[in-house]
């Protein structure tokens, strides 16, 4: 096992993975810019190594500057959290390049899954099923209307690259193509230095269901169930749930069954999350995740596991701690993002926290890095913290949410706890009966 573990990251994910390695007894290392000297995250760690200005190019994106800061402390691994440099394959082939440990999979695993293309063609040839469209990228018009001519309309121009929603346009007729087309690939230039996109079925009506898997590197995986995250702004997720609403127990075995015989398959190491478009009873991959996502403590929950713990030992070369026969799931969880954002427009809302609280109880978890005087930055995510609440079903799980919502104290600044009040009282939430399209329609009506 590692004696010390440096954190390439910030934030509620740089707290989580400091209280892992506490309850574990492993020394931890925080990094931070001079923007973060005071954060949470820089107090709670064992060690702290400053590595650049505020700017996250300087800074959490500096590779440089983060393996100078193994070499100085004497860290033996990288957590690196979510986002930033957690899917950077390059990076990860510099950390074991130095003899050091990057707690997470192979970067020929995160390469593979990076390209958009190149997942979907890999899954597809592990017997995941895919949503009809390209068999690579677009390179030009006339083949984008071939494809589309093929699939039929509407279509969706993805960027190969792309994530966030970047380089992502939807084309209903044959007449709107053109102008999606040509803005999907200025969109992905612009955004990450390629321009190349491929083209799916869009689907009208679907729901974002994605499967939480995790391997051994050994050819061992289970998987532990699915999370909905439908309710989404701008293909910004904004509540999750695990189990998903609308799946069924037969549902959930089939394709986590697939998921984990793809993984392990290609000896997957560590956490991962297989993304999909549900509709009419059908699954369609979209990507895959190769990092711990910012909502797994709902799968947490329900299952009683601690991912991050497993992620770190799988990376010391344990075995996992849990199999697909002992996994049970338990309950309902429900996780929301709570942003320092300005309604209605979402607006980045930097300040300084006059007073915070956060809610307790039973089935209540906050992760968050806040506190009272800390100066939220405004270099950075607006993510500041997220609420999870656990019940033993979803009834009891989004009265525990209303109740734990009613109790969050964040002054100072504006959030979007507003938003999870309203949202709560609407039919759609408290039944389920919503797909990816909901938020966004409501949304306009309410806050248009």
């Amino acid at each position: 096992m590692f004696d010390k573990i440096l954190i390439a990251n910030r934030g509620e994910i740089a707290l989580r993975v400091i209280r892992a390695c506490r309850e574990m007894g492993i020394g931890s290392v925080a990094v931070h810019s001079t923007a973060d000297a005071d954060a949470m995250h820089v107090r709670m760690a064992d060690e702290s190594v400053c590595i650049g200005p505020p700017s996250g190019a300087q800074s959490y994106l500096s590779v440089p500057a983060i393996i100078s800061a193994c070499e100085i402390t004497g860290a033996q691994a990288i957590h690196p959290g979510y986002g930033f440099l957690s899917e950077n394959a390059n990076f990860v082939q510099i950390v074991e390049d130095h003899q050091l440990t990057f707690i997470g999979p192979s970067a020929e695993h995160i390469r593979v899954m990076g390209d958009k293309i190149t997942a979907k063609d890999t899954m597809r040839k592990l017997g995941v099923p895919c949503v009809p469209g390209s068999d690579g990228g677009v390179p030009d018009l006339e083949t984008a209307r071939d494809v589309a001519k093929k699939i039929g309309y509407p279509v969706i121009i993805k960027a190969t690259a792309g994530g966030g929603g970047r380089g992502m346009k939807v084309a209903k007729t044959a007449a709107e193509l053109e102008i999606a087309f040509r803005t999907a690939r200025s969109e992905s230039k612009a955004a990450f230095g390629n321009d190349e996109v491929y083209m799916e079925k869009y689907l009208t009506t679907p729901r974002h269901i994605e499967v939480q898997i995790f391997g051994d590197g050994k050819g061992r995986a289970v998987h532990l169930g699915e999370r909905d995250c439908s309710l989404q702004r701008r293909h910004q997720k904004v509540l999750e749930e695990a189990p998903g609403p609308s799946i069924t127990p037969e549902q959930r075995a089939r394709i986590g069954k697939v998921c984990a015989d793809a993984v392990a398959a290609i000896g997957y190491s560590g956490a991962g999350t297989i993304e999909f478009l549900y509709e009419n009873d059908e699954f369609y991959f979209i990507e895959m995740n190769t990092r711990l996502q910012v909502e797994h403590p709902v799968t947490e929950a329900v299952f009683g596991v601690d991912l991050v713990r497993e992620q770190i030992r799988v990376a010391a070369g344990l075995p996992m701690e849990f199999n697909q026969d002992t996994l049970r799931l338990t309950g309902h969880a429900i996780e929301v993002r709570i942003n320092a954002e300005k309604l209605p427009n979402f607006a980045p809302s930097p300040g300084t926290i006059s007073q915070y609280h956060a809610p307790g109880g039973l089935g209540v978890r906050m992760d968050s890095a806040l506190y009272d005087g800390y100066r939220i930055p405004p270099y950075y995510d607006s993510l500041i913290g997220k609420l999870i609440v656990h019940g033993r079903d979803r009834p009891e799980a989004l009265a525990r949410l209303e109740r734990a919502l009613g109790e969050l104290i964040v002054d100072g600044v504006d959030t979007t706890i507003p938003l999870f009040n309203a949202l709560l009282r609407e039919e759609a939430v408290q039944t389920g009966g919503y797909n990816i399209h909901w938020l966004e329609h409501w949304l306009e009506t309410n806050l248009g």
